[in-house]
């Protein structure tokens, strides 16, 4: 009968940890980010560190922007009153930056602590 049960477990372990995975992508560190005057708002976010993190980026001008950062290895164009998702992570306690190359003055930063 201990065998039994042993066999059971082994074939439903890999099952539940898949659940488990799933259950922790499930909990992904959403930060919404506007782009407004060819600028992101907020500028500053922050996230803690060994989480995914989900931007959405929605961009509220008339032009199209970028969401952009060589930290990251994403860029990402934002057509105007669209807007995108962008996974990074999980990321390691820093600060990292994020920016838009059609409009040079919008910048921002993710402080992951």
């Amino acid at each position: 009968m201990n065998v039994l049960r042993v066999k059971l477990l082994l074939l439903f372990l890999p099952a539940s940890l898949g659940l488990l995975l799933g259950a922790a992508r499930a909990a992904d560190v959403e930060i919404p980010i506007s782009i407004k005057d060819h600028h992101f708002v907020p500028s500053e976010v922050a996230a803690p560190a060994g989480q995914r993190i989900k931007f959405v980026v929605k961009n509220e001008d008339t032009s199209p922007s970028e969401f952009e950062s060589v930290d990251f290895h994403r860029e990402k164009i934002v057509q105007p009153g669209h807007e995108i998702v962008v996974f990074v992570g999980p990321l390691n306690a820093g600060t990292y930056e994020f920016f838009d190359d059609f409009h040079p003055d919008a910048r921002g930063h993710l402080a992951v602590k």
